[in-house]
């Protein structure tokens, strides 16, 4: 059997992400077999993850219903990017994260810990290496972005310091 070609692979991951949008499910994962050593797979995730609750429960915005003649109009919803809060720790690269030392150990931070400016908040795993990434300034760690083992982007925001 030989491999579709690429273009049914896109055509293929656009009916998962249409699934996802209309199932109202936050993730899918699939592997397609092709043969003995080739297969596909995919994973469609519909939100970032996110560890930390935020203080106060932050507005989601619900696909818009049309509203009941003489109903008042429903208040603007603002939705605030991570990435654009002052205090965000971006990632400096790409890798997976880990939130501690070693696997079963304390995290290096938790939500509500003083940080001090140049203090390991967790380790960026690039090419075998583990890259300590440390706090660009000191204060309350408020938000934690990313999972433990999760992959990041460069530039995605990790965490919170306020």
């Amino acid at each position: 059997m030989t491999k579709p070609s690429h273009d049914s692979d896109v055509t293929f991951i656009e009916a998962l992400a249409e699934l996802l949008n209309r199932s109202g499910l936050a993730e899918l994962s699939v592997k397609r077999e092709y043969g003995d050593h080739d297969s596909l797979n995919v994973r469609v995730t519909k939100y970032a993850a996110q560890i930390a609750a935020p203080a106060a429960p932050a507005p989601v915005a619900a696909a818009a219903a049309p509203a009941p003649a003489g109903a008042a109009a429903p208040a603007a919803v603002v939705s605030v990017d991570p990435a654009s809060h002052p205090g965000a720790v971006a990632s400096p690269m790409v890798g997976t994260v880990y939130l501690s030392p070693e696997p079963g150990a304390e995290p290096f931070v938790t939500i509500g810990a003083q940080v001090k400016e140049g203090q390991t908040v967790m380790i960026i795993e690039a090419m075998k290496t583990m890259n300590h990434i440390p706090a660009p300034r000191a204060g309350t760690v408020k938000r934690i972005l990313v999972e433990d083992g999760s992959p990041v982007e460069y530039g995605a925001p990790l965490l919170i310091i306020e």
